[in-house]
């Protein structure tokens, strides 16, 4: 497309949707540019670095690969033609307990019977697989029904392709009673629910369907880009800017520029004054913070303020002068007091008294994320968001507040990871410490509340109950990431983004120019991989059967036997 001719785009936030939304539109033949606060992308999917060290900021583990290679596939090009490396981590965790066990995690089948049976049996083995089976199920028409498609109304979820499906998905019981279903033992039962965190959700409360996460690390595994987790948002920064995208830097946005009428959305102001006019606007930032302080006051806005969050996290980032054989790659610890340490998270607000934690050491299958003979390590302690106008949540008021909150996290989680995995003296091994905390969250990254995964992931949180990708009476307007459809995560937000460049496109009668190029495709199919559920000679064989059967009953009407 003429560049005089092209329609123009513009992106609020450099997020992970609002980069691979950016490179989407840009070869739709878009004229893009993006407008980020920071002078970094990515958003909570960034690096941290001090001194040689280097840390992933929020996501540290690659889940649903397959969403990650569509998304560059689309983009006519590939994961490792961009250079990114990914590894997988074997095993996927280490879970310890408050008793002085632990239970290995692994998309190794031998290892996990082994780890099973060490704990419910023969048995137990064999409810692991119908675990998995249903589990299965729930990936499989998650990725088809929900990932793929887009939720405009209360009508969408009556597609009967949906529809058919929808009990099938477990939605209205919990992933720990579904998980109680197959796993007899409180130990095996926290092993397979904690993924829940991951949403930002109590695994008392998060629908049945989230099982689809253990299933996708025990299936597909958990992997990791070397260089870090920013490594897939800087491949997808450069295949934009080859593709002609301009990105702004250290630029944030006063407000979304509307029409007279206020009915469109025509550009953005930016927070210097400077006007900037776009044929459309796709907004990448926190849909609550946007709603409440880019666009026009509304009463949705206010709505959304007191929808359910997710939880927050204080997050420490440790330099540490020596290795810490103790710990893998991806760690987990979980509370005495399971149910209860998620009741104070996410019905009270609080941080719990005994926390679960995770904790991430990146030089452990990255060796150029530390100085040689050294550990970078990564802790997230999941904790409420802050208060809302009801006064629910954290207090944001008092920075003392914060710095006993942190000091009792820290304490906590070094007397927890001493205990449990025997390392000693951690804490005098850290040399350098960088923190972040609900407040943190919000003002760096803008999130409402500080909650680092957007809008809570409840029922009537998803689907059509979300908050729309493109907005209901402000035309030209457009919304990506983790509080609109889909929902939250990285492949979530990528899956998104192809939503919401498709609804972009279909606006301007454009056809998206992957799926051109999927129709315009021809493979050809090796005689040995043609699907045949029923051999023809096998179909004969069973038909032959049948006939026999047929002509005995025949026969002895006939001429009965006993006659």
């Amino acid at each position: 497309m003429d560049k005089k001719t092209a329609r123009s785009a513009i992106i609020v936030g450099a997020g992970i949707g609002g980069v691979s939304t950016a490179a989407r539109l840009a070869r739709a033949g878009f004229d893009v540019q993006v407008y980020e606060k920071n002078d970094f992308t990515g958003g909570r999917c960034s690096l941290i670095h001090h001194d040689g060290y280097r840390f992933d900021q929020g996501p540290s583990l690659l889940l649903l690969p397959d969403l990650f290679r569509e998304a560059f596939q689309d983009l006519g090009t590939t994961l490792e033609a961009e250079g990114v490396d990914l590894r997988k981590c074997e095993p996927n965790y280490q879970v310890f307990f408050g008793d002085g066990q632990s239970f290995e995690l692994s998309t190794d089948t031998a290892r996990m019977k082994k780890e099973i049976e060490k704990w419910e049996g023969k048995d137990g083995f064999e409810r692991y697989l119908g675990f998995l089976r249903e589990a299965h199920r729930h990936y499989e028409l998650s990725v088809i029904h929900v990932l793929k498609q887009n939720f405009t109304s209360l009508f969408s979820m009556a597609r009967p392709s949906f529809l058919k499906h929808l009990l099938e998905l477990h939605p209205f019981e919990s992933i720990w009673s579904r998980a109680a279903k197959y796993f007899w033992t409180e130990r095996l039962r926290r092993v397979f629910t904690f993924g829940s965190m991951y949403m930002g959700m109590s695994p008392f409360d998060a629908p049945g369907t989230y099982s689809l996460l253990q299933y996708t690390e025990l299936a597909e595994g958990i992997w990791y880009p070397l260089g870090g987790f920013h490594k897939v948002v800087d491949a997808l920064v450069k295949i934009g800017e080859k593709l002609g995208v301009k990105y702004h830097l250290l630029t944030p946005i006063d407000s979304i520029a509307m029409s007279p009428d206020g009915r469109r959305a025509t550009g953005v102001t930016l927070a210097s004054g400077e006007n900037v006019t776009a044929d459309v606007v796709i907004i990448n930032a926190d849909l609550v913070y946007a709603y409440n302080n880019l666009l026009p006051p509304s009463s949705k806005a206010k709505r959304l303020s007191k929808k359910t969050a997710s939880c927050s996290s204080i997050s420490f980032y440790w330099a540490i002068d020596r290795k810490v054989p103790e710990l893998h790659v991806h760690n987990i610890f979980l509370a005495d007091d399971y149910q209860e340490s998620f009741d104070e998270i996410f019905k009270q607000q609080l941080m719990p008294k005994q926390p679960s934690f995770y904790v991430n050491v990146p030089s452990r299958i990255d060796p150029k994320a530390s100085p040689p003979d050294t550990d970078a390590i990564v802790v997230l302690v999941p904790v409420g968001h802050l208060l809302d106008d009801d006064g629910v949540g954290l207090s944001p008021r008092s920075k003392q507040d914060w710095n006993a909150m942190v000091a009792k996290a820290r304490k906590t989680v070094l007397s927890t990871i001493e205990a449990r995995t025997g390392a000693t003296d951690l804490g005098q091994h850290i040399i350098k410490e960088i923190v972040n905390t609900p407040q943190s969250w919000q003002d760096t990254f803008n999130l409402d509340r500080g909650a680092i995964l957007g809008l809570s992931h409840s029922f009537f949180n998803v689907l059509s109950f979300r908050p729309s990708t493109k907005h209901s009476s402000i035309n030209r307007c457009y919304f990506v990431g983790a509080s609109t459809h889909p929902g939250t995560g990285v492949p979530i937000c990528l899956a998104g983004s192809k939503i919401t460049s498709e609804q972009v496109l279909e606006e301007f009668g454009i056809i998206p120019p992957w799926r051109a190029a999927i129709k315009g495709a021809s493979k050809k199919i090796s005689k040995l991989d043609r699907a045949e559920p029923l051999p023809s000679y096998l179909f004969l064989y069973v038909m032959a059967c049948i006939w026999v059967v047929f002509l005995g009953f025949w026969v002895n009407k006939i001429h009965p036997l006993n006659s």
